[in-house]
């Protein structure tokens, strides 16, 4: 599946630009591959760049904003002649931090990714239009939300927060929170649970939080759990029974919200209070319907257009 998605001219008669991506749904750590295709306009041009970038939707208190957050010069500088045509192709790598935007096929509410071409003649930069672009989970990270699923989660929201977690090699600017509302086992004391993934070439970071009902706890009812593997030790974690053990002691341990340890969990499974998010709270509610994450439990349209779901206006990181 490829995107053609024509760009705005720089000038009357200038040239266009078409970014064509060989398959615009990739995951972290891997290329997005594809040429970038110019056509010259009336007169010879200088264009002295052209760049791909990754753009995406953060939450910045009442009103979200877009971030660039990774950005490769494809080319140049080049001259460029009348009605020439010359086609770049390019390797955008994909951070793997980047937030996951689709699970089995359906898109998650609230994610919206894109790259954007940018090119720039006689210091005129032309930033173009957004071609959608989907990333799917790693296979670690697969097992974890398989066992969200298997546990009787239901997909509550995901946003982007702004922040760094602590205690965290985390390169991007922001983190994903995937929200969900608990098993029925523990509703009336669990208000949801929220789930990020931080990876690396070599490890996957979980990190999971559970707000507690008003009263369970003393103030903040928030409790932390992480646990830090490598890819291939994810395969073959219990996934559905360290989270269901996880919470079985947040809501054991009432007092402190901290659950204390338990000889079954993986070392660092717990959390400590030094461990709370850099960043604000949870965003808007999109509600879930079915019971098993890829059983049909995301709710929401996906969008046509990446480009109508961003804002009109630019914040980059």
């Amino acid at each position: 599946m490829v995107f053609k998605k024509m760009l705005k001219t720089l000038g009357i008669g200038g040239p266009k630009v078409d970014t064509v991506l060989a398959d615009p749904t990739c995951r972290p750590g891997t290329s997005l591959t594809g040429e970038v295709r110019l056509v010259g306009g009336e007169a010879d041009a200088a264009i002295e760049h052209i760049a791909l970038s990754l753009v995406t939707r953060v939450e910045r208190g009442e009103r979200p904003g877009n971030v660039e957050f990774h950005r490769v010069a494809v080319f140049g500088p080049l001259r460029l002649a009348a009605k020439e045509q010359r086609a770049i192709p390019f390797q955008l790598p994909i951070p793997w931090e980047a937030p996951i935007t689709m699970v089995s096929g359906q898109q998650l509410p609230g994610m919206t990714l894109g790259v954007r071409t940018e090119l720039a003649i006689a210091k005129a930069v032309d930033k173009g239009d957004l071609d959608p672009v989907q990333i799917i989970p790693l296979p670690s990270q697969d097992r974890v939300l398989d066992a969200f699923g298997q546990l009787g989660f239901q997909f509550k929201s995901s946003d982007l927060e702004p922040g760094r977690l602590y205690g965290v090699a985390q390169q991007l600017p922001f983190f994903q929170e995937l929200e969900f509302f608990p098993p029925a086992q523990y509703a009336g004391l669990v208000n949801e649970v929220e789930l990020t993934f931080v990876a690396t070439p070599a490890s996957l970071d979980v990190i999971l939080e559970a707000d507690k009902r008003a009263g369970f706890a003393q103030p903040g009812g928030e409790a932390f759990g992480r646990i830090h593997v490598s890819h291939d030790e994810a395969m073959t974690v219990d996934w559905a029974g360290q989270i269901s053990a996880w919470l079985d002691q947040v809501v054991a341990h009432r007092g402190t919200g901290v659950p204390g340890g338990h000889p079954g969990m993986p070392a660092g499974m717990y959390g400590h209070p030094e461990q709370r998010r850099r960043g604000p709270g949870v965003g808007g509610v999109v509600a879930g319907a079915a019971a098993g994450f890829v059983g049909g439990m995301i709710a929401g349209e996906a969008m046509d257009e990446v480009g109508e779901a961003f804002l009109g206006d630019d914040e980059e990181s």
